[in-house]
């Protein structure tokens, strides 16, 4: 990833962290509580995960400016504690975690040098991957989880260059060689196994 891209992932990264804090500001205990687009999860659940997903990269972080080896996470057992952390907590502690999470993220980013940006890192997939890719790892879950909640955040709401590098990314991952006529947001919700306002298109499972 050049250090454009790079750049444009970071930028992309504020804007949907921006979107997640404004959309939990206004929820009160039953609306935290209340079920996300995604199926079986819960607002809670949901901010629990973005929460953890901030850390998890932060582990990331650490190991592309010390060497020191730090997965993501210590197992898939923890990842799934993590989310189901969620449900115990009181909007306030969510609140919280979310943004000292991202805080913490960002700070660690922003230490990093251009050496370090080079280090490689293994991701919960066990995908090698350099440092340069954590940031956009991170807007994916921020500006595709903002509208997860479902709270009002569309598509339509994230940046076009997101949106355009979310398509290219996800048509290529599912093999696709053409995608259907449509507004960049909608064909974006579609390939992510979101709803949309496509029609007469195959509905795809789901994607992050």
């Amino acid at each position: 990833m050049t250090g454009a891209a790079r750049n444009d992932a970071r930028a992309w990264v504020r804007t949907g962290t921006e979107l997640l804090f404004d959309a939990v500001a206004g929820l009160d205990e039953d609306a935290f509580s209340a079920p996300s687009v995604l199926p079986d999860w819960t607002c809670k659940h949901l901010v629990a995960h973005v929460a953890a997903n901030a850390d998890a990269l932060g582990n990331l972080v650490h190991w592309a400016a010390t060497g020191e080896e730090t997965p993501m996470y210590a197992s898939a057992e923890e990842r799934a504690v993590g989310i189901a952390k969620g449900a115990t907590l009181s909007g306030d502690e969510l609140r919280s975690w979310l943004r000292d999470s991202a805080q913490k993220l960002a700070a660690g980013l922003d230490g990093l040098t251009e050496a370090q940006w080079g280090h490689q890192v293994v991701t919960a997939q066990g995908r090698t991957v350099p440092a340069t890719e954590l940031p956009w790892m991170r807007a994916r879950e921020v500006c595709v989880h903002a509208v997860d909640l479902g709270t009002g955040v569309t598509f339509a709401d994230l940046p076009n260059g997101f949106l355009a590098a979310l398509v290219a990314e996800i048509k290529a991952k599912r093999g696709l060689t053409e995608l259907p006529d449509g507004p960049l947001p909608e064909v974006a919700a579609w390939l992510a196994g979101r709803p949309h306002s496509l029609t007469d298109v195959p509905e795809l499972g789901p994607w992050l």
